[in-house]
């Protein structure tokens, strides 16, 4: 998650951004809706730029070229390599610490940005038609942060044998969360008022971190049987 602002960082955030500072962030919003309906291959520098009212030549000034472009979209979403691990795996966390931690990182987009559908469905749509970002994902954050809940899994149940049984579960704890990112759609057509702010993702993140918990005492009882 991100860091806390301090004083003088809220001080800079009331400050009047600069006229370069909006075309910048115009040029971003207008990025990030366009590449997450068409796709990158599809959306052309000049269709953003008219978009966010801008001229085309903005676009060379602040991200080099269209690739660069996408890459400070993406990056709204994606932290530096192995960023969020620290968020969950503290040794002095207790299991539901550590799960809280988890599910806040995970959620962060929709607790944090008031862009999250935007930032979402880019997301989506480099899942579907990748251009190497989300490979890159993968290596860098999601290996990481599931090496890392498997090790406070480990440490929880007593156990240094990371079985199939426990790869499934540190996949099913962050499937919940994920079918909860994926299926916005389904669940605001179906119960709206859960998904209708951060407020309401605030509830699932405490909530899932009780699903979670019951999750692995399932596998905390295999063991103890295995092991009686």
């Amino acid at each position: 998650m991100n860091p806390k602002p301090t004083s003088s960082s809220a001080d800079d955030a009331r400050k009047p951004r600069s006229d370069g500072e909006q075309s910048r962030e115009r040029l971003l919003h207008a990025a990030m809706r366009l590449f997450g309906q068409q796709g990158f291959s599809k959306t052309s520098t000049r269709e953003i730029a008219q978009a966010a009212g801008a001229n085309v030549a903005a676009i060379s000034y602040y991200f080099g070229d269209k690739s660069g472009l996408y890459q400070a979209c993406f990056g709204f979403m994606c932290t530096t390599p192995g960023g969020n691990v620290a968020a969950f795996e503290q040794p002095h966390f207790t299991l539901r610490e550590s799960l809280q931690g988890y599910y806040h990182q995970m959620l962060a987009p929709l607790l944090q940005h008031e862009d999250a559908d935007l930032l979402l469905r880019l997301f989506y749509r480099e899942m579907l038609e990748p251009t190497g970002l989300w490979q890159r994902e993968i290596e860098n954050n999601i290996k990481p942060e599931h090496a890392a809940l498997l090790r406070v899994l480990c440490r929880h149940l007593g156990t240094q044998e990371v079985t199939d049984d426990l790869q499934r579960l540190a996949h099913a704890i962050p499937s919940m969360c994920v079918t909860l990112l994926i299926a916005r759609d389904v669940i605001a057509a179906v119960s709206p008022q859960l998904v209708e702010s951060p407020a309401a993702f605030a509830v699932w993140a405490e909530q899932l971190v009780d699903y979670a918990e019951a999750l692995v005492q399932v596998e905390k009882n295999k063991l103890q049987k295995r092991t009686a």
